[in-house]
């Protein structure tokens, strides 16, 4: 059993916080608001979970997901999360972040810029590119199959086989993108973005469907840099 640690508990937080505790999982749920405000969604997650501060819920951890708003990421607290395997699901979206040089100009992504805010941990990019809803209805046992895949980037084998285990637990399997430099694949409008999860034909966000490996190899390979859109 893993303790799943939430730095942020809105839509997507929320989400693989249900999903880890049907798994069997503990979660510790965190926001900006503080742990006062979490206190509905802990009574109805129910006794595996519990709310706190960020720097506790990174603390308590195996797995620490960040989801907060890009611009908000250097408030994420260093230290407790030395060592530790942290999923990264970040956007950028500059009408809400603000206008990020090194985003702008493409020499850097998301997920390397929290990297490099926590030097000591072992980033893994996921879950930013499927909508909230989906990431709730399309979860199937192993085996399944209609059972989808989650693009994943990382830099650390051995992180991205625990984000892998992770991944299985909650109902999908991973499908590796590469090192966290090739996360733009999967970034806000490429191809990756949404598009493997709706049934074609539907208006976003639809039903939802499962998105199989080649899909999403598909449509990681037709990633275009907002350069070359």
């Amino acid at each position: 059993m893993t303790t799943l640690g939430l730095i942020g508990s809105g839509n997507i937080g929320g989400t693989l916080a249900k999903l880890a505790v049907d798994a069997g999982h503990d979660v510790v749920l965190s926001n900006s608001r503080g742990p006062e405000t979490l206190q509905d969604l802990v009574a109805e997650l129910g006794p595996h979970a519990r709310a706190a501060t960020a720097a506790e819920a990174a603390e308590a951890g195996d797995v620490v997901v960040v989801t907060v708003p890009l611009k908000n990421y250097r408030q994420v607290p260093v230290e407790p999360l030395a060592g530790k395997v942290v999923i990264d699901t970040n956007n950028y979206y500059p009408e809400r972040d603000g206008q990020v040089a090194e985003l702008d100009d493409e020499s850097t992504t998301t997920s390397e810029l929290l990297q490099e805010h926590l030097p000591t941990s072992r980033v893994v990019k996921a879950f930013n590119n499927i909508y909230f809803g989906h990431l709730a209805s399309l979860a199937r046992p192993a085996g399944d199959p209609a059972r989808s895949v989650i693009a994943i980037a990382g830099d650390d084998a051995s992180a991205k086989q625990t984000v892998t285990a992770l991944l299985d637990d909650l109902g999908y399997e991973a499908h590796d993108a590469g090192a966290l430099a090739e996360g733009w694949r999967f970034q806000r409008d490429t191809a990756a973005y949404g598009a493997p999860y709706v049934v074609p034909g539907e208006e976003f966000p639809g039903t939802g469907k499962a998105a199989t490996h080649q899909e999403m190899a598909d449509a990681l390979a037709a990633a275009k840099r907002y350069s070359e859109v």
